[in-house]
């Protein structure tokens, strides 16, 4: 292959105007051998300019990361490309030479390349990798170090989270390089250049992700184990060089002596909270923890201190580094050992370290003032809190008052000196404020602060919300949001709060203030029972600011309130129901037109999909009130089409879940117009989808079945889409809901002409059992397709039995059927399969002309149908005990039972016995058979009712049993005979007792129809001429 086509290719991919001519090339030659081999060198090339170089790389990892390993086809025609063998084998001798020469742009890309190989080839294919970066790492020449440990790296991330049964190959390499780190790592300690930290920093990444989620127990050694340590502190420990600090502080982190020091302490965290906590660990780590804890621990913590000296002195600490540390201290503060040490600095720490983090900065004004989006944003930024030292700050302050004694007296003590200091900078008072908020689980289990806790808010929150500050008004709305739970004992302080953070909400003018007071608002109506009544007046006003807040900031947090508002007061809210869901429309499109590479755009899919889940939730407050469920069904239909013309994929599970409940209680023509779009979405994107849209075809066929029967193209595309799950590889999940939905379509329309339909349904169900099925659960759901065809038709489904037939074989498919039915008869769970096996098989014995199999199986039948009956007696009895179920709270005060004296340790029992249990069920193989599933409960398919379901329907399997068994027993003795000959005498008493609960549901039943029909007369006696017994049958009296 010719490198200059290639090379020329390439650069013309980088000109808009050759750009498309360029890849087609490209992609016309990709699949040649040598041509991937080719793109490696002109990568590694020095002649050539960077950009091509640059544009090369990139087709190099998408080709490796897409054609490396053998993939399935995608049809049985081609086998799918793979990268041919002398390609492979070229780019596997070549690679790591290339990594190790490239330079910054490139090797970045390539360390990507060397990730999937190893992850293929390693150990089988390539086991030769070991030895290349042994020699690499033992050279003396350092300009090899960095490229060789990148590839170490790949190596080791190949295995991060992997168990430890699965990581031998891994350690074996480990057993070599680790010392290798070692010495190379101390070699490089003197040498106080940017390239020799960079090294180091990466040893440290490789050491991370070797123990990050599994600790090598056998790499370790006492020895080498204090030679880690006492790199890992000197790291820690060590000065950054005084030139650092000409670099502008928000590029300091990334400045490689702040990054080596990141590295040590996430070591040293990790290490810690992980292994090194006795009491805390899972058994295998017990001694690992006593040895870390008493040798090390304290060592480690005092070079931390100096750390936490050098922020309050002033000194620059990366923000990282500040946050890693103070875990590792709030790690210590749980431990006997450490505390002691800790115990003298503890008060310094809060009120030096921790109280600086929690008081509004330099850094939030300059941000609140230029950009207040971007402030809310990050302060409701979840993976902002993983980074954050003022969140760890908080952390630490949290465990020192909740774990030891003194702390909490003496931290409130330093909190309420700057509360009631009349001068005091009101940055001070917002972060005295901030760590009592932190505080407040803990301070309102206290007697001693519980009852004070409302003249806090009255005294020093209430008159914030006056403040000319804007963060002192958000603070105020925080600390009324963290205190939601207080007990007032004034209902005049109560109604203040309320009216303080709804004029917050609807008259601020500063957007951090509003979104803060929304969030507060919500809670306290939640958690105080009077403050729903207060708001009640206002919920017009609130619910605008509350959505012209969200359209604002598209703010998920937000949407999540407005949820909870609307479930709070369901009936004012449905006035305005069509003018909020309007507004949410207007605001989720407003939201989904970003670009999907604009910063900030997964926060935007989120709130998207709040905003959803918020129409939702209105939908289902106003399902009672047809006339605004048909208005606000335009509106919801709209923005379903939106998604659906746009291919919006990730959007999908919500806004199906919106046209279930549009269809709940009736399916308008708009609706079923949507049918053909959602059927055309199935055909393109998949069975991926189809779970999500089972609600949707169910409501379709159950709530409208006249117009689903009205016109045949509604049922050929629901058996369609059936069809194509039950054929294709969607997974038995999918199976499943398959199955049923061509249950319920039979079920529904019993007596309603769609005998045709009966072969097809019965024939994608039972070809489906030809092929290898995994659970129990899909095997009967298809079995019960037929059952349900056999209750539907008995004539029908024997015909169709007698006229199918599948490839490789041979018995009758009614044979096969009967059998591996009563066989499975004990994986009929819930009460719905249960109750149609029951139907099924009293259909069954009831028929005149027999199929010879049910002759042959005749001892098995009564026996199934008593085994069905005991699951039945259970099911009942478990829905009756849920409907009767009722959650009693208990708000038990935990006074001072969580502190620790000063040599106690805090060992956390149950999260032992739960890493326990954890680790040994990773250690067994999952078999099923271990998870024994309480058969009493409803399995995950019940919720899709059938009319033999409803209870108006009046369908019970009780009576239908004991009627058949009488007329049998009245009209074929010999067939009653032959069913009753061989029970035993226990399935004899459970007969007895399945007919005597037939007449008590018949007793109750005729009990409910009177009172349906105008209660009782007694003046006659009233005797429903539906039920009429015939002769007695034994245990049936």
């Amino acid at each position: 292959m010719d490198p200059n086509n290639i090379i020329e290719a390439l650069r013309g991919t980088m000109d808009p105007a050759l750009r498309e001519a360029a890849e087609r090339q490209l992609n016309e030659a990709n699949k040649a051998v040598t041509f991937v081999s080719t793109l490696l060198q002109i990568t590694m090339s020095d002649q050539l300019d960077l950009p091509v170089r640059q544009a090369g790389v990139i087709y190099l990892k998408n080709t490796i990361t897409q054609f490396w390993a053998e993939r399935e086809a995608a049809s049985s025609d081609a086998p799918a490309f793979t990268i041919p063998d002398e390609d492979q084998q070229f780019i596997r001798d070549n690679i790591i030479e290339a990594i190790i020469q490239s330079p910054e742009l490139i090797r970045v890309q390539l360390t990507t390349c060397i990730h999937q190989i190893i992850k293929h080839d390693y150990p089988g294919r390539w086991p030769a990798v070991v030895d290349k970066i042994g020699f690499y790492l033992q050279s003396d020449n350092s300009a090899y170090w960095l490229g060789i440990l990148l590839c170490l790296h790949q190596l080791v991330k190949n295995y991060e989270y992997k168990k430890s049964d699965e990581r031998s190959p891994l350690v074996a390499a480990m057993q070599h390089f680790l010392p290798m780190m070692k010495d190379r790592f101390v070699q490089l300690l003197s040498d106080s250049s940017d390239q020799s930290v960079l090294i180091q920093k990466q040893i440290f990444k490789i050491f991370y992700a070797l123990v990050q989620y599994t600790l090598p127990l056998e790499l370790i050694s006492q020895q080498n184990l204090t030679e880690w340590m006492e790199i890992l502190k000197t790291v820690v420990d060590r000065d950054v060089p005084p030139e650092t600090l000409q670099v502008d502080e928000d590029d300091r982190p990334e400045l490689p002596w702040w990054k080596c020091k990141k590295w040590a302490l996430h070591i040293l965290a990790r290490l810690f909270e992980r292994y090194g906590s006795p009491g805390n660990v899972s058994k295998e780590y017990n001694e690992f923890a006593e040895v870390f804890l008493k040798g090390y621990a304290v060592s480690i913590q005092q070079v931390l201190l100096k750390v936490l000296y050098q922020y309050k002195e002033k000194q620059y600490v990366a923000p990282r580094v500040l946050q890693q540390t103070l875990n590792y201290i709030n790690q210590g503060v749980a431990h006997a050992v450490t505390w002691k040490n800790l115990k003298p600095h503890i008060q310094g720490i809060i009120q030096d370290v921790v109280f600086p983090l929690m008081c509004y900065t330099d850094a939030d004004e300059e941000l609140w003032q230029e950009d207040p989006y971007e402030y809310i944003r990050m302060k409701f930024d979840v993976f902002e809190d993983f980074i954050s030292p003022t969140t760890a700050a908080q952390t630490l302050l949290y465990t020192a008052c909740s774990k030891r004694k003194e702390v909490l007296q003496k931290s409130m003590g330093f909190c309420y000196q700057i509360l009631t200091e009349p001068t005091v900078d009101p940055r001070k008072k917002d972060g005295a404020l901030h760590m009592i908020g932190s505080l407040a689980e803990v301070l309102l289990k206290k007697k001693i602060y519980k009852d004070q806790m409302e003249f806090m808010l009255q005294n020093h929150v209430f008159p914030l919300f006056n403040s000319e500050l804007g963060y002192m008004r958000a603070r105020a709305c925080w600390v009324l949001h963290y205190f939601c739970e207080v007990k007032f004992k004034n209902d005049q302080n109560l109604q203040t709060a309320l009216e303080l953070t709804r004029r917050c909400l609807i008259e601020d003018k500063e957007m951090p203030v509003k979104v803060e007071a929304a969030i507060a608002l919500q809670v306290l109506i939640s958690n105080q029972e009077k403050a729903k009544e207060y708001i009640k007046p206002f919920i017009r006003p609130v619910m605008q600011a509350l959505l012209h807040i969200v359209r604002e900031t598209e703010n998920d947090d937000l949407t999540n309130v407005i949820q909870k508002m609307i479930c709070e007061y369901s009936e004012e809210v449905t006035p305005i129901a069509v003018e909020m869901t309007q507004h949410l429309a207007m605001t989720f499109n407003q939201v989904i037109h970003t670009g999907p590479d604009e910063e900030g755009s997964d926060d935007k899919a989120v709130t998207a999909m709040g905003i959803l889940n918020t129409i939702d939730t209105l939908l289902s407050v106003v399902e009672d009130h047809k006339e605004i469920t048909q208005q606000l069904e335009g509106i919801c239909l709209q923005v379903i089409g939106t998604v659906l013309q746009q291919h919006v994929l990730e959007f999908y599970e919500e806004i199906l879940s919106l046209a279930h409940s549009l269809t709940c209680q009736q399916v308008s023509q708009q609706m079923w117009q949507l049918l053909p779009l959602v059927f055309e979405v199935f055909q393109q994107d998949g069975f991926d989808y189809y779970t999500d849209m089972m609600p949707l075809l169910h409501n379709y066929i159950t709530v409208d079945t006249d117009t689903l029967l009205s016109d045949t193209k509604y049922l050929e595309m629901i058996y369609s889409m059936c069809k194509k799950v039950l054929t294709g590889d969607a997974g038995e999940d999918a199976e499943c809901h398959a199955a049923k939905l061509l249950e319920v379509i039979i079920l529904q329309c019993k007596g309603r002409g769609i005998d045709q339909c009966i072969p097809l349904f019965v024939e994608a169900a039972l070809e489906r059992l030809t092929r290898e099925v995994k659970t129990s659960e899909l095997r009967t759901m298809c079995l019960q397709v037929a059952i349900a065809a056999l209750y539907y038709s008995p004539h029908l489904l024997l015909s169709t039995l007698e006229n199918l037939h599948f490839p490789n074989n041979t018995e009758p498919i009614t044979t096969q059927f009967i059998n591996q039915w009563l066989n499975d008869v004990d994986c009929f769970l819930g009460l719905h399969d249960r109750k149609m096996c029951v139907l099924g098989l009293c259909a069954l014995i009831e028929l005149e002309q027999r199929p010879q199999i049910v002759n042959q199986v005749v001892g098995q039948i009564l026996p199934a149908l008593t085994l069905l009956f005991g699951g039945l007696k259970r099911a009942y009895a478990c829905r009756a005990e849920h409907e009767n179920d009722s959650d009693d709270d208990d708000d038990g005060e935990d006074d001072d039972e969580n502190e620790l004296g000063s040599d106690e340790d805090d060992i956390d029992e149950d999260g032992q016995e739960y890493l326990e249990m954890l680790a040994k069920q990773a250690g067994e193989d999952g078999d099923d058979e271990e998870w024994e599933d309480d058969d009493a409960e409803e399995t995950a398919l019940e919720g899709y009712c059938t009319i033999v379901d409803n209870e108006d329907s009046n369908i019970d399997e009780y009576q239908i049993f004991k009627n058949v068994l009488q007329s049998i027993q009245n009209c074929d003795p010999t067939w009653y005979q032959a069913l009753t000959c061989n029970l035993t005498d226990e399935h004899r008493k459970q007969l007895q007792d399945i007919g005597t609960l037939a007449d008590q549901r018949r007793a109750a039943l005729e009990s409910k129809m009177i009172e349906k029909h105008g209660g009782y007369k007694f003046n006659a006696p009233v005797v429903p001429t539906s039920f009429n017994f015939g002769g007695s049958a034994p245990g049936m009296n």
